[in-house]
């Protein structure tokens, strides 16, 4: 055991980028493992057990809180992805290299990515509050795998890449998350506020874009010559093949069978 750490530690030694090397979270990959599976194991069984025999919890100030600050958060994320290369004309969306010096733009676009890295650890309270008010409907097969896969893929893509082509799914996931939280953030109003949020399903459609424009940005460099990591463009397009399905079988489960039981 003692000999395969030490062979992943000498491989991470090679490849990462060093300057992140010693940064918090990004010195071990135990971390993040720790922190899905404690995760996982509380979402599975303590968080129920604990549960089984309380009233559910009203958190409703709590959610309005913790959503208005993912908002406030993804929308900074956004900001600052965008400003680092994609939204001001220095990154290329047809192939953007990994660059290690230490330009302006790429050692904010090395900040940012750490950032992006610790909202994913945030976002896992998501399903913390599920557990607290008993709403285990919620915790589907596709929200545990989301919330324990996607950490550790983002802590992989910044300890080896943490600027160049693979930091655009930070910029459209930013994207994407503040409609998603927004949402959130109004439907914990209350009953009173469900007539408005009548587009709670075009939220997946939005994600099952993120993942085709992913895909789509990722694959065409195996047509190019572009000099970036073709272990990346697998790692990278097989999730976001993945994750297409995934919430492609959820919206169909979720919303294209109510319509049709509507019409019956």
């Amino acid at each position: 055991m003692a000999e395969i750490f030490q062979r992943i530690n000498s491989f991470f030694n090679e490849y990462q980028d060093p300057r992140v090397a010693d940064w918090v979270l990004l010195s071990s990959p135990l971390y993040t493992v720790a922190i899905c599976l404690v995760y996982f194991l509380f979402v599975k069984v303590l968080g129920p057990k604990f549960m089984k025999n309380r009233k559910p919890y009203e958190l409703r100030n709590t959610l309005i809180v913790y959503n208005a600050f993912l908002v406030l958060l993804s929308s900074w994320l956004f900001y600052e992805i965008g400003m680092s290369g994609w939204l001001t004309g220095e990154y290329s969306f047809r192939c953007e290299p990994i660059d290690y010096s230490n330009k302006p733009n790429n050692l904010r676009m090395v900040n940012v990515s750490w950032y992006f890295l610790v909202s994913k650890f945030i976002e896992l309270f998501d399903t913390v509050f599920f557990v607290a008010r008993k709403k285990y409907n919620q915790i589907t097969m596709l929200h545990v795998i989301h919330h324990t896969s996607v950490p550790m893929s983002v802590w992989i893509g910044i300890k080896f890449t943490p600027t160049g082509h693979a930091t655009f799914f930070a910029l459209i996931n930013s994207f994407v998350h503040i409609i998603m939280y927004a949402y959130y953030m109004l439907s914990a109003f209350g009953p009173w506020m469900q007539k408005y949020l009548w587009w709670k399903k075009y939220i997946t459609t939005l994600q099952m874009v993120q993942f085709v424009a992913l895909g789509i940005h990722t694959a065409q460099l195996a047509f190019i010559e572009c000099d970036y990591p073709r272990s990346s463009l697998i790692f990278v397009g097989l999730q976001a093949v993945m994750f297409y399905f995934l919430f492609g079988n959820y919206y169909k489960n979720a919303y294209k069978k109510k319509d049709t039981d509507k019409t019956k």
